[in-house]
């Protein structure tokens, strides 16, 4: 695994987790991890349960005991390090958003598919797709409990920067991290909401704003932000040094889909009082579902063809045995939380390895999300003209 802050953590307890859980045709072994600051990643080896640590992410490129390479770094690396681990065969599994720029996604699509020949699998971590509501949401959708889809609604919505004295840290960095909440918080309800449909986003029209421009620089990130982001010192020269923050706080863009219904989604980071607030709802035209994360083990569904005296929302508990991915887990009544859907999401890659079938979302599914961000990106640009979302069909080889 290369990186191991927080989804570096989140994915470690998804290895450690999920041989004792799920009776899997494979068995995890936790050999590598890969950081830059020896002391860090070796105290984050003990911690996390790894065997061994490394400061040079091309050491588990090249080992020939390595199977698997986690990516769980910046925006910035993961093009670099999946195409070379690729190439070495290694299955890749990369952390969302697949990449930094359109360019990036579809060499790694391109690379994904050209490996897939030789059996080299690639999956990208859009963990919230392994949810058990989000799945059930998908299976009655599929099934056509809500018939024609009409409306689909999408917010994600936190706080942690609303504070204008919060450091700039690589998450406010374009160069780091490619977009603000777009990209981090913004690629999951795209990819959400068009897992669960089935329908893909063909164009948007879109606003982003970036409410505070300037933040002090941290400790850490002083040297590399004050050269990247035209950093200055304190007018007064008592105050921090600043930089200029290079993406998006807020995104918000209405969307068509391919099966005509029409959307609307909301990022931010700046909805104070939301630490992590998800919430997906789509309307058909014979039934209702609604899902929020902070309520991640219930599902709100509106059943249209029942008789009017019987009509109203039904609160689903996800914890039945026959719900997605509860078998394994405890009895019904019984809640899980957040890092299960990443040891869902583990189960899911290593089954896939082991049996060779193709795990998703794929990298080309990956390439869709970012050219969905890109185009909300240059709408934005544009005055929120309407911009089409290119097809993913000319990235990826047949």
């Amino acid at each position: 695994m290369v990186g191991y802050a927080f989804m570096g953590a989140a994915h470690s307890q998804a290895w450690r987790t999920v041989n004792r859980v799920y009776d899997l045709p494979a068995r995890v072994r936790m050999s590598l991890v890969c950081g830059r600051d020896t002391a860090k990643v070796a105290a984050a080896a003990d911690r996390l349960g790894w065997e061994a640590h490394t400061t040079d992410w091309r050491r588990l490129v090249e080992s020939d005991e390595i199977d698997v390479v986690d990516i769980c770094t910046p925006g910035d690396s993961h093009a670099e390090i999946a195409l070379a681990a690729l190439a070495a065969g290694k299955h890749v599994l990369c952390e969302k958003p697949l990449a930094n720029t359109v360019a990036e996604a579809r060499a790694m699509a391109a690379a994904g598919e050209a490996a897939r020949a030789s059996g080299v699998r690639s999956m990208c971590g859009f963990n919230y797709r392994r949810v058990p509501a989000v799945a059930m949401m998908r299976r009655l959708i599929a099934d056509g409990r809500l018939g024609t889809i009409r409306h689909v609604r999408a917010a994600y919505l936190q706080d942690w920067i609303v504070d204008p004295q919060f450091p700039l840290v690589w998450r406010l960095q374009r160069d780091r991290a490619g977009s603000g909440a777009l990209g981090d918080i913004g690629a999951h309800i795209i990819d959400l909401t068009q897992f669960v449909t089935g329908q893909r986003i063909t164009g948007v029209s879109a606003v982003t704003e970036t409410f505070v421009k300037e933040r002090p620089l941290s400790a850490a990130s002083s040297g590399l932000a004050a050269q990247a982001t035209n950093g200055t010192g304190p007018l007064d020269g008592h105050g921090p040094a600043t930089g200029t923050v290079t993406v998006d706080d807020a995104a918000v863009f209405v969307a068509r889909l391919d099966g005509g219904a029409l959307a609307t989604y909301e990022a931010s980071r700046f909805a104070t009082g939301r630490k992590n607030a998800l919430r997906v709802e789509i309307n058909g035209s014979l039934g209702t579902v609604a899902f929020d994360l902070e309520r991640l083990n219930e599902l709100e569904f509106y059943d249209a063809t029942r008789p009017a005296a019987e009509q109203g929302f039904t609160r689903i508990l996800m914890t039945e045995e026959d719900h997605p991915y509860m078998s394994a887990w405890w009895p019904p009544g019984h809640i899980i939380g957040y890092e299960h859907s990443f040891t869902h999401q583990m189960r899911d890659f290593v089954e896939a390895i082991a049996t060779g079938v193709d795990p998703a979302p794929s990298f080309a599914d990956g390439l869709q999300v970012q050219l969905v961000l890109d185009a909300v990106i240059r709408s934005a640009e544009l005055g929120s003209s309407w911009t089409g979302v290119e097809p993913t069909l000319e990235a990826v080889p047949a």
